[in-house]
């Protein structure tokens, strides 16, 4: 598993992203809010990777991924059954850990959460959120497939 920080979506060379302002201004922002594509209207905020939340994300990921990978090496239906549950168990882990709000969306009359998104939200969406996550952990197409 890589984890490596990316600048943000906006092509803003690598030294000023996550700054607001002009020159010489450095107010980094550690997070980042995005505008769906999937559900005009919604943006979503989500957390830039720094040092301590890599070494908190790698700790939550690191068994998880161990025994799914263990379990995509085996020849068993059940075995290829319980890694596809372990890598939408991660997915979860992603959601649950990088998430920081959701503006323009109710679920049920009640403001969106990571755990509302994950128990009864749009299915486009929590994808399209976890996915940017993962571009902000720096990995890579096949990775975040897993």
């Amino acid at each position: 598993m890589r984890f490596l920080s990316r600048s943000d979506s906006r092509n803003v060379p690598a030294e000023n992203a996550g700054r607001q302002g002009g020159v010489g201004n450095d107010d980094y922002r550690s997070v980042l809010t995005i505008s769906s594509k999937e559900m005009p209207g919604v943006t979503f905020t989500v957390n830039r990777l720094s040092f301590g939340r890599r070494m908190d994300l790698s700790r939550r990921a690191r068994e998880i991924t161990r025994k799914a990978e263990f379990l995509e090496a085996g020849t068993q239906v059940e075995e290829k059954i319980e890694a596809s549950l372990l890598a939408q168990e991660i997915d979860a882990m992603y959601l649950n850990w990088g998430l920081v709000s959701v503006s323009g969306l109710t679920i049920d009359g009640e403001g969106a959460t990571a755990e509302r998104l994950l128990e009864k939200g749009p299915d486009e969406l929590t994808r399209e959120i976890v996915i940017a996550i993962k571009q902000q952990c720096g990995l890579s197409e096949a990775e975040r497939k897993n």
